[in-house]
Parts: C-alpha cells; structure tokens; sequence
C-alpha cells in the first residue's frame, strides 16, 4: 500500500472516531491473535520473603480491620490490576491467634489453600473447617463465611479467587454479615462424610455446580499420591497428578478454577509442556526448579510462582516433592478453548 493511500485510511480512521467507530482492520491482528498473546509473565514469590512484611502488617492492623488481612500477589506484567494472571487473583492471608475474620459472602469463589499454621479455621454456611498444611477448603460463591484463629500461632493460606472474571463480566456483589460469625451449625469433616466417601444422602439435590465437600484434607490426597508412585509409570509431563474433582458430577471441584496437586519422583524431570491455562503453583514439600522459556526458578516450601498461557515449561525435582496449582481450565474447557502441547518445542 502506498502512502497516499495509508493517508486517506488514516484519515477515514480519524474523521470516523468522533462517532466512536473504529475500522476492524486497523485492530484484527492484535483482537485475533496467531497464538496466545497475554501481558502475564512469569515470576515467582518466595515464602521467606512475603511471610515477615506480612507479618508487619498484622502488628499494623487487626483481621476485623482489614476484613481480610492479604497480600495480593500481583503480577508485575499487570501493574495495579490485582491479578496474578489475566482471569485470577492470588493472595496470601493471614490470621492471628485469637482473631476473627469477620463473615461476609460474594460473587466470586475462593479457595483457601493452608502454606503454615493449625488450629484455624474457615466456616462456609455453618460448616466449621479446621485447618492444616496442604489443606483445601472451598468456598462456593453466594456463601457465607469467616474465619477464626484458635491456636496460638499465625496462621498463613492462599487465596485464590476467580475476582477478574467476575469483575469482567461485571457480576459482583458483596454482603457483610450482622454479626462476626455466622452460626456454626455443622462439625468439621460434616460434608466430607456425607459428599466425598463414595456415597452420598438419600434424595441429595445439589444447590450449585460447586463441589458439595467443604474440605479436601491433605492427608488423603497425600496417600493417594502415595499410591500412584507405588504403582509407578508417571506421565512424562506431570509425573503423578490428581485432580480435585465435584463428587456430584466427576467435574471440577470449582466451576471456574480447578485445582491440582502432583507429586514428582526425587530427581525426576519433566517433559516440556504448555497449555492455554495460565497456572499458579504453590510448594508443597520438597526443593526443586522450573524452567519456563528462557527463565529458571530454583524453589521450596510454600513459595508461589506462576506460568503464563501457551508457555514451555519443565519442572526438576531434587528431592521428592508435591506441588499444589490451580488455573481457569473448567471455563475453557467448557467454551471449547483449552489446549495443550505436550514434549514439543
């Protein structure tokens, strides 16, 4: 195209704009992109690094104060946005002996994910859910919760939250509860016994696509992991994952986010990977690194990193070592968009 006419295009394009028009030929190539084009990067936060300026904050602040006394991990691709990628939030909260919480409920879904403490707990409509190490408790959106300290140390977890997806499609909302607490009806490990034992109540009708199971201990899925290594054969990639599954339907604990934990074989490798789903993942046990593009992360326990959509990546496990992710592969899945390569550069 010559100048004379890339001048009259731009000026077409600039006469046009008053109207709020805009050509689809000047944006197609960055709307539809060839690949995956995302500002997310790569990073990863160490534990030892976040837990003391955190732990400044409780002296600066109460729960009840802050309502959720977090860091926002945020990702440094997306300044000020509060993402750890495009379609979720990550944070990590803490709770101090003897403190509260307060109840509230919203739009979006969470999950708490333990890194350090027991003797806390979080609550969802009444059921009462004491927290451990590698813990999982969900918090189905629409729910009442808070959260409490009864120990007499802090108590640190990850939340992860699907806030961008909600704010995108501009459906959030938020209530505080009367009073600090909701009634605690229920004991802990009430909807793991009734849900997620292989049988459930007569006439169960769920409420929501939300997995029913409050609480996924980490002992559990700790000894199932322990019986895939037993068995062997680990997949090249992932050497031996699990998924976190709604024992309703088979499917992802959580309509919006799902959640994984795998362990990998002391020195074992994986093959390179990339999938659509831009994923966090949080340390378990264990040492080790990642590889993801030209970046290297030499990581440990309860450190937090992330990859980004359609990025290589390999981890390298030196001892024996679990990792924790979640990602937003439920929704593509169900759009029709999730892929993944698998050992090819």
């Amino acid at each position: 195209m010559d100048d004379a006419r890339k001048a009259e295009l731009a000026g077409y394009s600039e006469k046009i704009g008053g109207d709020h028009l805009v050509p689809l030929w000047d944006r197609l190539k960055s709307l539809v992109t060839q690949e995956p084009k995302s500002p997310c990067q790569p990073h990863l936060w160490h534990y030892e690094d976040v837990r003391p300026v955190l732990m400044e904050a409780g002296s600066l602040l109460t729960a009840k104060e802050a309502e959720r006394r977090v860091l926002i991990l945020e990702n440094p691709g997306m300044p000020g946005e509060s993402k750890i990628t495009t379609s979720l939030y990550a944070g990590i909260q803490l709770i101090m002996p003897g403190e509260i919480a307060p109840a509230h409920r919203h739009s979006q879904a969470a999950f708490r994910f333990i890194i350090e403490g027991n003797g806390s707990y979080t609550a969802v409509d009444g059921e009462k859910s004491y927290m451990s190490k590698g813990d999982l408790i969900l918090t189905p959106s629409g729910r009442w919760h808070d959260h409490g300290n009864e120990s007499d140390e802090p108590t640190f977890w990850l939340d992860g939250l699907d806030i961008p997806m909600v704010q995108f499609l501009d459906a959030s909302f938020m209530e505080q509860h009367s009073e600090d607490e909701h009634p605690h009806t229920k004991k802990d490990g009430d909807s793991l016994a009734r849900y997620g034992s292989g049988m459930m109540p007569l006439n169960f009708e769920p409420v929501s696509n939300t997995s029913p199971v409050i609480k996924y201990p980490y002992d559990r899925t700790r000894d199932n992991l322990k019986t895939m290594r037993d068995a062997g054969n680990p997949d090249p990639c992932h050497a031996y994952k699990l998924q976190y599954v709604n024992p309703v339907d088979g499917g992802s604990a959580m309509p919006t986010m799902g959640a994984f934990m795998q362990l990998l074989p002391a020195g074992f490798e994986t093959s390179s990977y990339r999938s659509t789903d831009a994923t966090i993942y949080s340390v378990v046990e264990g040492t080790g690194r990642t590889k993801v593009g030209d970046k290297e992360f030499t990581w440990g326990p309860n450190d937090i990193f992330v990859i980004p959509s359609w990025h290589h990546h390999q981890h390298c496990a030196e001892g024996e070592c679990v990792l924790f992710s979640y990602s937003d592969r439920p929704v593509q899945q169900a759009l029709g968009l999730w892929r993944e390569n698998r050992g090819n550069r």
